[in-house]
């Protein structure tokens, strides 16, 4: 596709090679960000370091990309999309080649909120897919690109346990800088440019965040349910490898290995988005939370289990919570990206700063839960934050959003 301007966009279903590839590029841009999680035992172990150190690994990486996606993501209504999400994807590139060339903790812990920072090219990338499909299949554009997005979140963990595993887990980063690399130069060559959606200055954009956040009660409530959502999210995915060494003697392979069962779960995206087109993505929401609740909460009856239940139990619940988290997530932005069109990376920049604070808080939180708790611990947690997260869509289950 040659670089037009998408004011000249046909109002007609996208081509599959451009959708294919913004999921592509939304894949491997947020994968970058949960790499570590199968490779923190290694690492531990490389650096003679804590479980508690080596847990800030995954926090700074989130904490990094909350940041980025508040102070960087909104640059997408004052600038080029086209522009932003080359100069970004090549910035995360070096931030991979810092994190895999690390000498040391301290310096895998810069590196680590560094690339947070600039993976949130992936943040740039879904509302452009928004911004560019028709009106009539948005949510069901918004779900394939949110695929792309969720099987790299997924799968990230499954290929950096493996590789961690028999090449090292600076193999990893450098396999993962020329991926991102790659995808960066197709995107520029297959994107169009992108109108801005305002001329104000870059100050202006930022302070209009805080108006957003107070004008549309709709997106504080999905921030909010969302960001609890991940706090289960997180604390799970940051926590399993090294619970699995502990508890089951396991390898990273194996703890990324689980990754296929959340993917399995990813692949409900698209069917979460034309679900949403048809019956509202208010009540996506809300059966979204409930799965994510029970699916939790069915852990607690580990202790009960003998030992290859209890990894046939989680697994199921692995796909249980994952499909609710990804179904949610497609919902919540298909009701952010219908209240401001020329706000789109604004509010998609709000909505996302309060989800990986949440990731964050997960992952320092799950960190401490399982030094403190063990997994009953971690387990809790999880199940305490999808249960508020389902108390807020309840509280809204006789409005539209």
């Amino acid at each position: 596709m040659s670089a037009i301007s998408t004011s000249a966009m046909p109002a007609e279903k996208l081509p599959a090679p451009l959708v294919f590839t913004l999921a592509a590029g939304a894949g491997l841009s947020v994968a970058s960000i949960y790499y570590s999680q199968p490779m923190l035992d290694i690492i531990s172990k490389q650096f003679n370091v804590g479980i508690g150190s080596v847990g800030m690994v995954p926090m700074l990486t989130q904490a990094g990309y909350a940041l980025g996606i508040l102070l960087l993501a909104p640059l997408g209504d004052r600038h080029d999309r086209r522009t932003i999400i080359l100069i970004k994807g090549l910035l995360l590139v070096a931030a991979l080649l810092l994190c895999g060339f690390s000498g040391g903790l301290n310096a895998l812990l810069i590196a680590s909120f560094v690339t947070g920072l600039t993976a949130t090219v992936a943040q740039d990338i879904v509302p452009a897919s928004a911004a560019l499909a028709p009106e009539r299949s948005r949510g069901k554009t918004v779900g394939t690109v949110m695929t792309g997005l969720l099987v790299g979140i997924l799968l990230s963990r499954v290929v950096s346990g493996v590789v961690a595993e028999y090449f090292g887990w600076r193999t990893m980063y450098m396999i993962a800088a020329a991926a991102v690399l790659l995808i960066s130069v197709a995107l520029w060559r297959v994107l169009p440019r992108f109108t801005p959606g305002t001329s104000v200055s870059y100050p202006r954009l930022l302070l209009s965040l805080a108006h957003l956040w107070q004008h549309h009660q709709t997106l504080r409530r999905a921030a909010l349910a969302q960001g609890l959502l991940s706090v289960g999210f997180s604390a799970f995915w940051s926590t399993l490898a090294l619970m699995l060494s502990q508890n089951f003697h396991l390898d990273s392979a194996v703890a990324g290995a689980f990754g296929l069962a959340g993917a399995a779960g990813a692949l409900a995206a698209p069917l979460a988005g034309s679900v949403a087109d048809r019956i509202g993505p208010a009540r996506v929401t809300q059966y979204g939370a409930t799965l994510v609740m029970v699916s939790f909460a069915l852990m607690f009856l580990l202790p009960l289990l003998p030992m290859p239940a209890q990894l046939g139990l989680i697994i199921i619940s692995t796909i249980g919570f994952d499909l609710g988290v990804q179904a949610t997530l497609v919902a919540h932005q298909t009701l952010v990206y219908s209240l401001a069109p020329e706000a789109r990376s604004r509010l998609n920049a709000l909505m996302f700063t309060v989800v990986f604070i949440g990731m964050a808080t997960g992952a320092a939180l799950g960190s401490l839960a399982l030094a403190h708790w063990g997994w009953t611990g971690v387990v809790a947690l999880s199940t305490l934050a999808a249960a508020l997260a389902l108390m807020i869509r309840l509280a809204s289950r006789h409005l539209k959003n």
